[in-house]
C-alpha cells in the first residue's frame, strides 16, 4: 500500500504542483465574485467580516453612477483596436512565414520590443508623440495605442500556428486543382483560424484590461480600469465585482465551448 502510494505520488507530483499552483491563481478571483454577492455599504470594501449575501448588485449591475459608460467605452475600444490588430496582426504574421525578404530577422526581432517594453515607456512615448504630431487626446489615441501594443501578440500566436501547420495539405489542394484563392480560403484559413480566433480573444483582453498606456493617452475619456482605479479612491463599489465576475465567467465559457470539439473527439 504504502509502495503504490509513493508510485502514485511520484507519477504525479507535476500534476499535483500544477493544481495547486492554479488554485493560488484563481483564488483573487473567487474574492472578486464573492464581493459581488456582498451586502453594498457593509464594512470596508474586501473584508468578510459581517458578511451578507445579497444578489441586488446583479440585479443592477450598473447602479454607479458612470460604471455604463465606462464600461461600454473599454468595450467598443476593445472591439475596434481587437478588429483592427488582428487583420493587421494576421496579414503581417503571413507576410513573416511564408515571404523571404531583405529584413526579415529583424522585423521579427521588432515585433517582440513592444512586447518586451515596459507599458509606462511605451505609454509616455506616444503620449509625446501624439502631443508633438497635435493630435487631440481621446477616443481614437486610445485605439491607436491599444492597436500597436496587441499587434505584437497577435503576430506572434497566429504565426506559431502558421508554422505547425503541415504545407503538404496546401500542395495537395493544388495538385487536386485548386488554385491559390480557393487553397487559401478552403485549407489554409480555417486551420489557421483557431489561431486567428485566439489572438482576437487575447487582444480584447488585454485592450480591456489596460490602464497604463490608458492613463497616458485618454484625455478626459474614462475607460472601465480608470474608473476602477478612481473609485478605489472613495471605496469599491459591488457592482465592479459583479462586472468582472461577468467578464471572467464569460471568458471561461468561451474558452470551455472552443474545447467541446476536442473533447468529443477524444470521446
Amino acid at each position: 500500500m504504502v509502495h503504490r502510494l509513493r508510485r502514485f505520488a511520484a507519477d504525479h507530483w507535476v500534476l499535483a504542483i500544477g493544481l495547486i499552483v492554479l488554485l493560488y491563481l484563481f483564488v483573487p478571483i473567487g474574492v472578486v465574485a464573492a464581493m459581488s454577492f456582498r451586502e453594498a455599504g457593509h464594512n470596508a470594501p474586501y473584508t468578510l467580516n459581517n458578511y451578507k449575501f445579497t444578489l441586488d448588485n446583479w440585479k443592477h449591475p450598473f447602479g454607479v453612477a458612470g460604471i455604463q459608460d465606462a464600461f461600454l467605452l473599454s468595450i467598443t475600444i476593445a472591439l475596434v483596436a481587437t478588429v483592427v490588430a488582428t487583420i493587421l496582426g494576421t496579414l503581417m504574421s503571413f507576410a513573416l512565414a511564408r515571404q523571404s525578404f531583405r529584413g526579415r530577422g529583424a522585423t521579427n526581432t521588432l515585433i517582440f520590443l513592444p512586447m518586451a517594453t515596459p507599458e509606462i515607456v511605451m505609454g509616455s512615448s506616444l503620449l509625446a508623440l501624439f502631443v508633438a504630431s497635435g493630435v487631440p487626446l481621446g477616443f481614437w489615441t486610445v485605439v491607436i495605442a491599444h492597436v500597436m501594443f496587441c499587434l505584437s501578440f497577435v503576430v506572434v500566436t497566429v504565426k506559431a500556428r502558421l508554422a505547425g501547420l503541415d504545407p503538404r495539405l496546401q500542395e495537395a489542394a493544388m495538385d487536386l486543382y485548386a488554385d491559390e484563392r480557393q487553397t487559401f480560403m478552403r485549407v489554409t484559413l480555417p486551420l489557421v483560424m483557431p489561431g486567428i480566433v485566439a489572438a482576437a480573444l487575447l487582444s480584447f483582453s488585454l485592450s480591456f484590461d489596460d490602464f497604463i498606456v490608458t492613463n497616458f493617452n485618454s484625455g478626459t475619456v474614462v475607460t472601465f480600469p480608470m474608473f476602477v482605479w478612481g473609485a478605489s479612491q472613495r471605496g469599491i463599489p459591488a457592482q465592479i465585482n459583479v462586472i468582472g465576475t461577468a467578464m471572467f465567467a464569460i471568458s471561461f465559457l468561451i474558452v470551455l465551448i472552443g474545447q467541446l470539439p476536442r473533447l468529443r473527439r477524444k470521446a
